[in-house]
């Protein structure tokens, strides 16, 4: 998924690969017509401090399963593109598996596409476009307008608990239930280019590429924390104009702390090095 907003830099290397796959998903959007539970209301700490801090306590913890969801809106439709996987945010590397509408890329059925997570770049296979089925595609992050916060169809859920690093006008909500487990609800803006000032290096070139790219750093969350700091739910929602005003809606869950991630990059002879379809 390739977004272009008014401010965005065009014409990255990064743009170009991944546009025929993700695009699709614009075109076929442009061509069709839960509450926090009253509980303990008082914040065990600053709100603010406490949602800054979750990507540090995801890091102690040392990795996690997950699953993504991103909703895009736009003249009233609506569509959602679902993926799950792992992370091991300790040495920085994830793998997930990205399915596509059924509609998006115009066909009844298409395969999912499995993204690697690793510092500074994103590998996907079965992403079409041209590329043979056996063969990977690498992108650098860096090099894409919104570093890859909404690109590949998930915000990496690394960058996702590091966009929190720039968090404020935090507001406590209040205690709920997330999975059976007692979370806290906290919900605010976060700022992409102060987030990206105190990132790890492992994101921090991504989210400086995203600070750079969006027209408006600020972006409305809702996180929900649990009681050892960890981050277990969080939606982002990023605004930006394609045609039209999208809205993007990105939310990421955690769970399954401490099941093993075993990520392994492709051999240089698997990666794709032709020419991408448009």
């Amino acid at each position: 998924m390739v977004v272009h907003q008014h401010g965005w830099r065009r014409g990255r290397a990064g743009e170009a690969v991944l546009a025929a796959g993700m695009a699709a998903t614009f075109a076929a959007m442009s061509g069709c017509g839960g509450g926090a539970t009253a509980g303990d209301d008082r914040p065990r700490a600053d709100p603010a401090a406490t949602v800054r801090a979750a990507a540090d306590a995801l890091a102690r913890t040392g990795s996690a399963r997950v699953r993504t969801a991103m909703e895009m809106a736009t003249g009233g439709t609506r569509v959602t593109i679902r993926g799950e996987g792992g992370v091991d945010f300790r040495n920085r590397m994830g793998q997930l598996l990205v399915m596509l509408p059924a509609d998006a890329a115009g066909k009844a059925e298409h395969r999912p596409i499995t993204e690697l997570l690793v510092p500074g770049a994103l590998y996907m296979k079965n992403r079409g476009a041209g590329v043979p089925a056996d063969k990977w595609v690498r992108v650098d992050v860096a090099g894409l307008a919104d570093g890859n916060l909404v690109t590949g169809g998930a915000t990496d859920p690394q960058a996702a608990a590091e966009l929190l690093r720039g968090a404020q006008e935090v507001r406590y909500m209040g205690e709920t239930e997330l999975a059976g487990e007692k979370v806290r609800h906290y919900q605010g803006t976060t700022d992409i280019g102060r987030a990206a000032q105190s990132a790890s290096p492992a994101v921090k070139g991504a989210l400086e590429a995203a600070a750079k790219g969006f027209s408006k750093d600020t972006v409305p969350f809702d996180a929900y924390v649990d009681e050892q700091g960890r981050l277990r739910k969080v939606r982002h929602r990023f605004t930006y104009v394609n045609n039209g005003v999208i809205d993007v809606s990105s939310t990421t869950l955690l769970y399954g702390f401490g099941t093993p991630v075993n990520v392994v990059l492709p051999a240089s002879g698997d990666i794709y090095a032709g020419k991408i379809a448009d």
